[in-house]
């Protein structure tokens, strides 16, 4: 919505909230204050989920152990910085490699203001470094990707057709595998048109699974809507291969030949490396960013 569109919607919607019979029907006028709230807050830049909690996926790119265990550095890290914040955190599925590593990880980071601070995040982190894994200690490079979206409160926000989905069950890992007797609890959905999808295991039951996947979904459906729109009013091309993607790095943490961790965005380097990864001190980056 453009900015006067914004301004004309917020001044229909106070005429509406001044009119001597806006109570009368509480449910719609509890809905035109919501709306209301909303728009000021994008109208002030606040985007409409910012002040929630956020969903963080992080995946490893090609590189084996070392980029599987460079997405436990990230998780540590955010993991930290959630806890310096007071926030929590609630793993929601990991594959883990037999090396300590995360193939891929989603967890939710539950506190005010969790999205609008983390959702820069989103992008891909690069790791150099003597490799741990490589008896001539070798330098190598990591890839992971890191993917931030909302908590939804609740699924149906947007429409999605019963067509557009594959839904799949499996043993559950988590909490619920462990409690029903090895029963099919976890849930993958893929959103075919798409090809976007979510697991969720963290649940007890099937049915809470399914649940929490379908937020899961159509928040990464939201914030594709999102950025295709903002792509489209760039001028630029919608379409965005994985294989781009993973082209252009959003930050580097570099540990050897030297020590820094730059923002490739906006050009800040911090050079206590062990501050930013181990002690989640990562403010410097997230308030350039906004």
């Amino acid at each position: 919505m453009e900015k006067e569109e914004i301004q004309n919607k917020i001044k229909e919607l106070e005429w509406q909230m001044n009119q001597p019979d806006f109570w009368n029907d509480k449910d719609e006028a509890q809905k035109i204050i919501k709306e209301l709230n909303d728009l000021k807050s994008e109208q002030e830049g606040i985007g409409k989920y910012d002040k929630g909690n956020a969903i963080i996926t992080i995946l490893s790119g090609a590189g084996g152990d070392d980029s599987e265990d460079f997405s436990r550095i990230l998780y540590n890290m955010y993991s930290k910085y959630a806890q310096n914040k007071n926030w929590e955190t609630f793993l929601i599925h990991s594959n883990e490699n037999d090396r300590g590593g995360y193939r891929n990880i989603t967890f939710e980071v539950i506190g005010k203001g969790a999205y609008g601070k983390l959702k820069n995040e989103s992008g891909v982190h690069r790791l150099v470094r003597i490799s741990p894994f490589n008896a001539q200690k070798k330098r190598h490079t990591s890839f992971s990707m890191v993917e931030i979206i909302p908590k939804l409160e609740k699924a149906g926000e947007i429409e999605i057709p019963e067509d557009d989905l594959k839904i799949e069950f499996a043993k559950s890992s988590g909490p619920g595998g462990q409690n029903v007797n090895k029963r099919e609890t976890a849930v993958r959905i893929t959103h075919i048109p798409t090809n976007i999808s979510v697991h969720v295991e963290s649940e007890r039951s099937q049915q809470q699974n399914r649940e929490k996947a379908m937020q899961m979904l159509e928040a990464k459906l939201i914030k594709k809507q999102e950025e295709d729109r903002l792509k489209q009013e760039k001028g630029m091309q919608v379409s965005k291969t994985v294989e781009n993607e993973w082209g252009s790095q959003i930050r580097s943490y570099v540990l050897h030949p030297y020590q820094m961790v730059k923002d490739h965005r906006t050009g800040v380097e911090v050079r206590d490396v062990d501050k930013v990864l181990e002690d989640g001190e990562i403010d410097e980056f997230i308030e350039v960013e906004k």
